[in-house]
């Protein structure tokens, strides 16, 4: 019996447009409602642009935001882990002595940060992803928050490279993993997805064997392999699609929720 409903965001709930057919996920968030299944949101994103998603609902969503490193219910925050500062400093050094065709964000409790001198281009892709998002002069003398994550953008042919050059430099220190796209985020180690979701498996007193979940990245992995109805979305990534138990029609065929249809 599915107890839980756990969804990816980009390139899974949303179709290539960014958004989702509104009003038949009305209908079935209705029905999970009435038959007491909880419906849980598990991005890599920030928890304020997740939430602009639900403006009627959101208050009964669960968000795992920021790849598990923020959970909260009801609008509130139950639960946050973040870097120690020393390692953020050492992180955003590297990738400017390194890497400097690299452009990153920021990502804190508080807001999500950006430097001022980064390009118009990557600014406008940034606002769509972080609703609370400042420019400061340079992040590595701006302290005042407590951070989860850095989301970088990087060229799609050096993805993999960037990816394991992190890897190796800072060890067990970091998780860096690649949502797609030239997308590649570093995270807290243990603090992912899957994590996020055995916490609040165990708030609520519900089996991993009770949950059904869908992703599309590899930053799904570890979720889709923690429950027992897995699906990896048709557009998704070789390495999900092995994770995974089942597969679903792509994320523009609304996928998900033809899915969770067939379960209810």
């Amino acid at each position: 019996m599915i107890k839980a409903v756990v969804v990816d965001m980009d390139g899974t709930f949303l179709n290539s447009k960014h958004d989702y057919n509104r009003e038949w996920f009305k209908e079935i968030y209705q029905k999970l409602s009435k038959q007491n299944i909880r419906f849980v949101v598990a991005s890599g994103n920030q928890y304020a642009q997740l939430k602009s998603f639900f403006p009627e609902s959101h208050e009964n969503i669960s968000f795992i935001a920021e790849n598990g490193a923020l959970i909260f219910e009801q609008n509130t925050l139950i639960r946050e882990h973040h870097f120690e500062i020393d390692l953020v400093g050492q992180i955003i050094t590297y990738l400017k002595d390194t890497h400097p065709d690299v452009d990153m964000i920021l990502c804190g409790i508080a807001s999500s940060y950006i430097e001022k001198n980064t390009s118009e281009r990557f600014k406008s892709i940034a606002q769509t992803y972080y609703h609370k998002l400042q420019e400061v002069d340079h992040l590595q003398n701006f302290c005042e928050d407590k951070y989860v994550k850095f989301a970088l953008s990087v060229p799609v042919s050096q993805t993999e490279q960037i990816q394991d050059s992190l890897q190796t430099y800072f060890g067990h220190q970091i998780v860096a993993v690649s949502s797609g796209h030239g997308s590649v985020d570093i995270i807290i180690p243990g603090k992912h997805k899957a994590d996020g979701l055995s916490f609040l498996a165990a708030k609520w007193g519900i089996s991993p064997e009770d949950i059904l979940a869908f992703g599309d990245g590899n930053n799904d992995v570890e979720m889709l392999q923690y429950v027992g109805h897995s699906y990896a979305m048709k557009n998704g990534s070789s390495l999900v699609k092995e994770a995974s138990k089942n597969l679903a029609p792509s994320n523009d065929e609304s996928g998900v929720l033809q899915i969770i249809e067939t379960y209810l």
